[in-house]
């Protein structure tokens, strides 16, 4: 499975003034958006972090994912979550030759961890031999950083804030994450079950 990014969060959809209202950053003067390009760097940081930890799109953009073969013919999961609508699948044969497959033969089946695609009927189309299959989708909350859930948003917030204040630091662990972080998106974490389970 490969999972591609079609679209990136546009600038304007980041919450630069949030984050100097966090950090305390002075405003005013000349030069106040001098600090823009290093905060916008932190912000899309900080998503990248959350978005990973979580399996969530915070803020909405066009994904591409591509398999070799369907997990189940009954229905395919999603990496990201909340999926607002599968925009194309497209069936590709081994040599290149690619056929879109009619949108009435399938179905999203919307969930906040583990969404779905669905066959319309039996099951999903067929995958050819050395083929693969193409899945867009949009993902996210909204397009603006106001509609992501107000945990999410202060988790970014402050796990951008945490970078921008140890910048300079290299002495931190691999995957350090402030504790406050990391309980903010607890809930929001997928569970993984063990083969015990």
């Amino acid at each position: 499975m490969m999972l591609v990014e079609e679209t990136q969060v546009p600038e304007a959809a980041l919450p630069i003034g949030a984050l100097k209202d966090h950090l305390l950053l002075g405003s005013g003067f000349t030069e106040s958006d001098l600090q823009d390009p290093v905060l916008v760097s932190f912000l899309r940081a900080a998503l990248a972090a959350i978005e990973g930890r979580t399996s969530k799109a915070l803020i909405s953009r066009g994904f591409l994912m591509t398999l070799d073969r369907w997990a189940s013919c009954e229905g395919q999961r999603l990496p990201v979550a909340p999926v607002q609508a599968v925009t194309e699948v497209t069936v590709v044969d081994a040599y290149g030759s690619a056929t879109t497959i009619d949108p009435g033969a399938y179905r999203l089946q919307k969930d906040a961890f583990e969404p779905r695609l669905r066959p319309a009927g039996t099951s999903l189309p067929g995958v050819p031999t050395g083929g693969s299959v193409e899945i867009r989708f949009d993902a996210g909350y909204g397009a603006t950083f106001d509609v992501v859930p107000a945990d999410l948003r202060q988790a970014v917030l402050m796990l951008a804030a945490h970078y921008y204040e140890y910048r300079s630091d290299t002495a931190l662990s691999q995957g350090c994450m402030p504790f406050g972080v990391t309980s903010l998106i607890a809930r929001y974490r997928p569970v993984r079950m063990g083969l015990g389970a």
